[in-house]
Protein backbone atom coordinates (compact mmCIF):
# COMPACT_ATOMS: atom_id res chain seq x y z
CA UNK A 1 0.00 0.00 0.00
CA UNK A 2 1.52 3.21 -1.32
CA UNK A 3 2.25 6.02 1.60
CA UNK A 4 1.98 9.97 1.44
CA UNK A 5 3.49 12.11 3.46
CA UNK A 6 1.31 14.76 5.13
CA UNK A 7 3.08 17.39 7.22
CA UNK A 8 1.76 20.77 6.83
CA UNK A 9 3.57 22.52 9.71
CA UNK A 10 6.74 20.78 9.71
CA UNK A 11 5.51 19.09 13.13
CA UNK A 12 6.59 15.90 11.87
CA UNK A 13 3.35 15.21 10.34
CA UNK A 14 0.90 11.66 9.00
CA UNK A 15 2.13 9.17 7.00
CA UNK A 16 -1.87 8.21 5.26
CA UNK A 17 -2.48 4.68 3.30
CA UNK A 18 -3.71 5.67 0.35
CA UNK A 19 -6.39 3.70 0.75
CA UNK A 20 -7.97 4.21 4.25
CA UNK A 21 -11.12 3.24 6.10
CA UNK A 22 -14.50 5.25 6.67
CA UNK A 23 -15.98 3.47 9.51
CA UNK A 24 -19.83 4.83 9.18
CA UNK A 25 -20.94 1.41 7.80
CA UNK A 26 -19.54 -0.17 11.10
CA UNK A 27 -22.25 1.84 12.90
CA UNK A 28 -24.94 -0.43 11.80
CA UNK A 29 -25.64 2.42 8.48
CA UNK A 30 -28.75 1.07 6.98
CA UNK A 31 -28.47 -2.56 8.08
CA UNK A 32 -26.80 -4.46 11.72
CA UNK A 33 -24.05 -6.48 11.80
CA UNK A 34 -22.51 -8.50 14.09
CA UNK A 35 -19.50 -7.64 16.26
CA UNK A 36 -17.39 -10.30 14.76
CA UNK A 37 -18.60 -8.99 11.04
CA UNK A 38 -17.49 -5.50 12.61
CA UNK A 39 -14.33 -7.01 13.20
CA UNK A 40 -13.65 -9.56 10.21
CA UNK A 41 -14.10 -5.92 7.98
CA UNK A 42 -11.43 -4.09 10.29
CA UNK A 43 -9.16 -7.50 10.06
CA UNK A 44 -9.37 -7.52 6.26
CA UNK A 45 -8.57 -3.85 6.03
CA UNK A 46 -5.24 -3.87 8.36
CA UNK A 47 -4.12 -7.46 6.58
CA UNK A 48 -4.54 -5.15 3.25
CA UNK A 49 -2.40 -2.56 4.28
CA UNK A 50 -4.90 -0.13 5.47
CA UNK A 51 -3.46 2.03 8.39
CA UNK A 52 -5.63 5.09 8.65
CA UNK A 53 -8.95 4.85 10.27
CA UNK A 54 -11.82 7.60 10.64
CA UNK A 55 -14.68 7.56 12.92
CA UNK A 56 -17.11 9.76 14.14
CA UNK A 57 -19.33 9.72 17.41
CA UNK A 58 -22.48 10.10 15.17
CA UNK A 59 -21.58 6.91 13.33
CA UNK A 60 -23.74 4.09 15.40
CA UNK A 61 -24.14 6.61 18.11
CA UNK A 62 -20.54 5.64 19.43
CA UNK A 63 -20.99 1.77 18.66
CA UNK A 64 -18.32 2.97 15.25
CA UNK A 65 -16.01 3.97 17.83
CA UNK A 66 -16.39 1.32 20.22
CA UNK A 67 -16.07 -1.67 17.51
CA UNK A 68 -12.70 0.03 16.88
CA UNK A 69 -11.79 0.34 20.67
CA UNK A 70 -11.87 -3.67 20.31
CA UNK A 71 -9.78 -3.55 16.79
CA UNK A 72 -6.89 -1.14 17.78
CA UNK A 73 -6.57 -2.73 20.86
CA UNK A 74 -3.80 -5.41 19.93
CA UNK A 75 -1.94 -2.62 17.76
CA UNK A 76 1.14 -0.80 18.25
CA UNK A 77 -0.46 3.13 18.84
CA UNK A 78 2.27 4.17 16.02
CA UNK A 79 1.42 1.85 13.82
CA UNK A 80 -1.44 3.30 12.46
CA UNK A 81 -3.34 6.99 11.80
CA UNK A 82 -7.07 7.92 13.48
CA UNK A 83 -9.31 10.53 12.93
CA UNK A 84 -12.67 11.56 14.81
CA UNK A 85 -14.86 14.03 14.75
CA UNK A 86 -16.65 17.02 17.57
CA UNK A 87 -19.49 19.07 17.07
CA UNK A 88 -22.50 16.20 18.59
CA UNK A 89 -22.67 15.36 22.27
CA UNK A 90 -24.26 11.92 22.63
CA UNK A 91 -27.01 12.08 25.39
CA UNK A 92 -29.02 9.15 26.98
CA UNK A 93 -32.45 8.96 25.89
CA UNK A 94 -35.58 6.57 25.24
CA UNK A 95 -35.33 4.24 22.54
CA UNK A 96 -38.08 6.03 20.51
CA UNK A 97 -35.82 9.33 20.87
CA UNK A 98 -32.66 8.02 19.57
CA UNK A 99 -30.75 9.90 16.40
CA UNK A 100 -30.87 8.09 13.08
CA UNK A 101 -33.94 6.11 13.81
CA UNK A 102 -34.18 3.77 9.76
CA UNK A 103 -30.65 4.79 9.02
CA UNK A 104 -28.92 3.55 12.03
CA UNK A 105 -29.41 -0.20 13.22
CA UNK A 106 -29.19 -2.29 16.70
CA UNK A 107 -27.58 1.46 18.19
CA UNK A 108 -27.34 2.51 21.93
CA UNK A 109 -30.22 4.91 22.46
CA UNK A 110 -28.69 7.80 22.47
CA UNK A 111 -29.72 11.16 20.86
CA UNK A 112 -27.05 14.24 19.12
CA UNK A 113 -26.92 17.60 20.30
CA UNK A 114 -25.30 19.30 18.54
CA UNK A 115 -22.13 21.54 20.39
CA UNK A 116 -19.31 23.33 18.70
CA UNK A 117 -18.28 25.12 21.54
CA UNK A 118 -14.93 25.19 23.21
CA UNK A 119 -16.85 23.34 25.84
CA UNK A 120 -18.22 21.08 23.73
CA UNK A 121 -15.13 20.24 21.64
CA UNK A 122 -13.30 19.12 24.67
CA UNK A 123 -16.13 17.01 26.52
CA UNK A 124 -16.81 15.15 22.87
CA UNK A 125 -12.34 15.14 22.34
CA UNK A 126 -12.77 13.12 25.85
CA UNK A 127 -15.88 10.54 24.93
CA UNK A 128 -14.05 9.70 21.91
CA UNK A 129 -10.79 8.84 23.74
CA UNK A 130 -12.93 6.56 26.34
CA UNK A 131 -14.95 4.88 23.46
CA UNK A 132 -12.08 4.23 21.17
CA UNK A 133 -9.23 3.05 24.69
CA UNK A 134 -6.75 5.33 23.07
CA UNK A 135 -4.29 7.41 24.50
CA UNK A 136 -4.39 10.04 21.93
CA UNK A 137 -6.04 10.59 18.19
CA UNK A 138 -4.23 12.28 15.29
CA UNK A 139 -7.14 14.17 13.91
CA UNK A 140 -10.21 15.94 15.00
CA UNK A 141 -12.39 17.17 12.44
CA UNK A 142 -15.57 19.60 12.85
CA UNK A 143 -18.16 17.32 11.88
CA UNK A 144 -21.13 18.64 9.62
CA UNK A 145 -20.95 22.23 9.52
CA UNK A 146 -23.22 22.19 6.25
CA UNK A 147 -26.38 22.84 5.08
CA UNK A 148 -26.83 19.35 4.10
CA UNK A 149 -26.79 18.31 8.00
CA UNK A 150 -28.38 21.49 9.15
CA UNK A 151 -31.09 21.90 6.33
CA UNK A 152 -30.78 25.88 5.64
CA UNK A 153 -27.58 27.86 5.00
CA UNK A 154 -28.52 30.28 7.54
CA UNK A 155 -28.60 27.66 10.07
CA UNK A 156 -25.11 25.86 8.74
CA UNK A 157 -23.87 29.78 8.96
CA UNK A 158 -24.77 30.09 12.97
CA UNK A 159 -23.12 26.43 13.46
CA UNK A 160 -20.28 28.15 12.06
CA UNK A 161 -19.98 30.94 13.92
CA UNK A 162 -20.72 28.99 17.29
CA UNK A 163 -17.91 27.00 15.94
CA UNK A 164 -15.41 29.90 15.40
CA UNK A 165 -16.53 31.87 18.74
CA UNK A 166 -14.67 29.42 20.33
CA UNK A 167 -14.94 25.67 19.21
CA UNK A 168 -12.08 26.57 16.24
CA UNK A 169 -9.59 27.83 19.53
CA UNK A 170 -9.96 24.61 21.48
CA UNK A 171 -8.76 22.79 18.10
CA UNK A 172 -5.79 25.26 17.43
CA UNK A 173 -4.82 25.10 21.64
CA UNK A 174 -4.87 20.73 21.08
CA UNK A 175 -2.75 21.34 18.02
CA UNK A 176 -0.66 23.37 19.42
CA UNK A 177 0.33 21.73 22.37
CA UNK A 178 0.87 18.48 20.67
CA UNK A 179 -2.17 16.44 21.80
CA UNK A 180 -3.20 15.99 18.26
CA UNK A 181 -1.25 16.36 15.08
CA UNK A 182 -3.66 17.97 12.66
CA UNK A 183 -7.80 19.61 12.81
CA UNK A 184 -10.09 20.23 9.88
CA UNK A 185 -13.84 19.21 9.35
CA UNK A 186 -15.78 16.47 7.78
CA UNK A 187 -18.31 18.41 5.30
CA UNK A 188 -20.56 17.46 2.98
CA UNK A 189 -20.23 20.80 0.96
CA UNK A 190 -17.00 21.97 -0.66
CA UNK A 191 -18.24 25.66 -0.75
CA UNK A 192 -18.74 25.02 3.01
CA UNK A 193 -15.16 24.01 3.20
CA UNK A 194 -14.23 26.98 1.77
CA UNK A 195 -15.95 28.86 3.76
CA UNK A 196 -13.75 27.81 6.79
CA UNK A 197 -10.59 27.24 4.92
CA UNK A 198 -10.92 31.37 4.36
CA UNK A 199 -11.70 32.00 7.84
CA UNK A 200 -9.08 29.93 9.65
CA UNK A 201 -5.75 27.69 9.31
CA UNK A 202 -7.30 24.60 9.15
CA UNK A 203 -4.91 21.55 8.37
CA UNK A 204 -7.00 18.96 6.03
CA UNK A 205 -10.78 18.87 5.26
CA UNK A 206 -12.52 15.12 5.15
CA UNK A 207 -14.50 15.99 1.82
CA UNK A 208 -17.65 13.74 1.62
CA UNK A 209 -18.55 12.91 -2.27
CA UNK A 210 -17.63 16.15 -3.07
CA UNK A 211 -14.76 15.31 -5.61
CA UNK A 212 -15.49 12.29 -7.67
CA UNK A 213 -15.93 10.99 -11.24
CA UNK A 214 -19.00 12.50 -11.07
CA UNK A 215 -18.52 15.95 -9.52
CA UNK A 216 -15.17 18.49 -9.81
CA UNK A 217 -16.37 21.67 -8.75
CA UNK A 218 -14.94 21.75 -6.00
CA UNK A 219 -11.48 22.49 -8.68
CA UNK A 220 -13.19 25.80 -9.40
CA UNK A 221 -11.69 27.33 -6.34
CA UNK A 222 -11.81 25.02 -3.27
CA UNK A 223 -9.26 22.50 -4.67
CA UNK A 224 -6.80 25.66 -5.78
CA UNK A 225 -7.20 27.30 -2.28
CA UNK A 226 -6.24 23.65 -0.97
CA UNK A 227 -3.00 23.96 -2.81
CA UNK A 228 -1.96 26.86 -2.43
CA UNK A 229 -2.46 26.70 1.54
CA UNK A 230 -1.32 23.93 1.73
CA UNK A 231 -4.49 22.01 2.98
CA UNK A 232 -4.82 18.39 2.62
CA UNK A 233 -7.93 15.90 1.69
CA UNK A 234 -9.26 13.14 2.88
CA UNK A 235 -11.97 11.99 0.10
CA UNK A 236 -14.96 10.26 1.71
CA UNK A 237 -17.69 8.82 -0.58
CA UNK A 238 -15.68 8.50 -4.15
CA UNK A 239 -18.98 6.16 -5.27
CA UNK A 240 -21.17 8.89 -3.96
CA UNK A 241 -23.03 7.00 -1.86
CA UNK A 242 -23.19 4.05 -4.50
CA UNK A 243 -24.10 4.93 -7.99
CA UNK A 244 -20.69 4.58 -9.16
CA UNK A 245 -19.99 0.86 -8.02
CA UNK A 246 -23.53 0.18 -9.10
CA UNK A 247 -23.60 2.33 -12.50
CA UNK A 248 -27.11 3.77 -12.90
CA UNK A 249 -29.69 0.72 -12.19
CA UNK A 250 -33.22 1.79 -11.03
CA UNK A 251 -32.92 2.66 -7.87
CA UNK A 252 -29.30 3.40 -7.46
CA UNK A 253 -28.16 5.73 -4.60
CA UNK A 254 -26.94 9.21 -4.83
CA UNK A 255 -25.60 11.52 -1.88
CA UNK A 256 -27.96 9.38 0.54
CA UNK A 257 -30.49 9.26 -1.74
CA UNK A 258 -32.42 7.68 -4.86
CA UNK A 259 -30.65 9.19 -7.96
CA UNK A 260 -32.25 12.03 -9.54
CA UNK A 261 -32.63 11.58 -13.58
CA UNK A 262 -30.11 13.69 -15.04
CA UNK A 263 -27.64 11.82 -12.44
CA UNK A 264 -28.49 8.89 -13.98
CA UNK A 265 -28.04 10.02 -17.33
CA UNK A 266 -24.92 11.85 -16.54
CA UNK A 267 -23.69 8.02 -14.45
CA UNK A 268 -24.96 6.11 -18.22
CA UNK A 269 -22.92 8.16 -20.30
CA UNK A 270 -19.66 7.54 -18.37
CA UNK A 271 -20.30 4.17 -18.12
CA UNK A 272 -20.78 4.28 -21.79
CA UNK A 273 -17.34 5.37 -21.74
CA UNK A 274 -15.73 3.20 -19.32
CA UNK A 275 -17.90 0.31 -21.71
CA UNK A 276 -15.45 1.63 -24.51
CA UNK A 277 -12.07 1.62 -23.08
CA UNK A 278 -12.68 -1.76 -21.26
CA UNK A 279 -12.79 0.34 -17.80
CA UNK A 280 -14.85 -0.84 -15.13
CA UNK A 281 -16.56 2.13 -13.44
CA UNK A 282 -16.00 1.40 -10.28
CA UNK A 283 -12.30 1.26 -10.91
CA UNK A 284 -12.51 4.31 -12.58
CA UNK A 285 -13.95 5.90 -9.93
CA UNK A 286 -11.85 5.19 -6.94
CA UNK A 287 -8.71 5.62 -9.08
CA UNK A 288 -9.44 9.20 -9.98
CA UNK A 289 -9.35 11.68 -6.88
CA UNK A 290 -5.82 10.17 -6.14
CA UNK A 291 -4.73 11.84 -9.00
CA UNK A 292 -5.35 15.34 -7.05
CA UNK A 293 -2.06 16.70 -5.20
CA UNK A 294 -4.15 17.37 -2.50
CA UNK A 295 -5.75 14.01 -1.73
CA UNK A 296 -3.72 12.45 0.79
CA UNK A 297 -6.39 9.46 1.18
CA UNK A 298 -9.74 7.64 0.27
CA UNK A 299 -11.64 6.42 2.45
CA UNK A 300 -14.45 4.17 0.82
CA UNK A 301 -15.73 2.29 4.40
CA UNK A 302 -17.26 -1.13 3.97
CA UNK A 303 -19.23 -3.55 5.58
CA UNK A 304 -18.38 -6.79 4.15
CA UNK A 305 -15.16 -8.58 3.85
CA UNK A 306 -15.84 -8.80 0.38
CA UNK A 307 -16.22 -4.72 0.26
CA UNK A 308 -12.72 -4.64 1.55
CA UNK A 309 -11.02 -6.77 -0.42
CA UNK A 310 -12.45 -5.32 -3.46
CA UNK A 311 -11.44 -2.16 -3.09
CA UNK A 312 -8.20 -3.37 -2.33
CA UNK A 313 -8.09 -5.29 -5.71
CA UNK A 314 -9.18 -1.79 -7.36
CA UNK A 315 -6.39 -0.42 -6.18
CA UNK A 316 -4.18 -2.10 -8.91
CA UNK A 317 -6.27 -0.84 -11.96
CA UNK A 318 -4.28 1.03 -14.19
CA UNK A 319 -6.75 2.81 -16.58
CA UNK A 320 -5.52 4.05 -20.09
CA UNK A 321 -5.03 7.92 -20.90
CA UNK A 322 -7.38 7.49 -23.81
CA UNK A 323 -10.39 6.78 -21.17
CA UNK A 324 -9.22 10.22 -19.22
CA UNK A 325 -8.76 12.20 -22.19
CA UNK A 326 -12.09 10.92 -23.59
CA UNK A 327 -13.89 11.45 -20.57
CA UNK A 328 -12.62 15.56 -20.80
CA UNK A 329 -13.52 15.45 -24.39
CA UNK A 330 -17.00 14.89 -23.75
CA UNK A 331 -17.22 16.78 -21.04
CA UNK A 332 -17.54 14.47 -18.34
CA UNK A 333 -14.50 15.56 -16.43
CA UNK A 334 -13.69 19.13 -15.53
CA UNK A 335 -10.77 19.98 -18.18
CA UNK A 336 -8.79 20.99 -15.23
CA UNK A 337 -9.05 17.73 -13.50
CA UNK A 338 -5.14 15.63 -12.74
CA UNK A 339 -5.78 12.20 -13.93
CA UNK A 340 -3.99 9.13 -12.80
CA UNK A 341 -1.71 8.36 -15.51
CA UNK A 342 -0.41 11.92 -14.58
CA UNK A 343 -0.40 11.59 -11.17
CA UNK A 344 3.39 10.56 -9.99
CA UNK A 345 3.62 12.07 -6.14
CA UNK A 346 6.22 13.98 -4.81
CA UNK A 347 4.72 12.66 -1.48
CA UNK A 348 4.14 8.71 -2.13
CA UNK A 349 6.38 6.09 -0.94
Amino acid sequence: MRVRHFDRLGNGGLDFTELGFGSAPLGNLYRPISEDEAQAVLEAAWDGGIRYYDTAPLYGLGLSETRLNRFLRGKRRDDYVLSTKIGRLLQVCAPEERTGIGKFFDTPSRREVYDYSRDGVLRSFEASLERLGVDRVDILFAHDLDIFTHGSKETADARIEEFMASGYDALVSLRDQGVIKAFGAGINEWEMAQALAERGDFDIFLLAGRYTLLEQEALNSFLPLCEQRGIGIVLGGPYNSGILATGAKPGAMYNYSEAPPEILKRVERIEAMCARHGVRLIEAALRFPFAHYSVVSVIPGGQRVSEVVSNLELMKADNPAAFWQDLKAEGLLHPAAPTPEASLDARSG
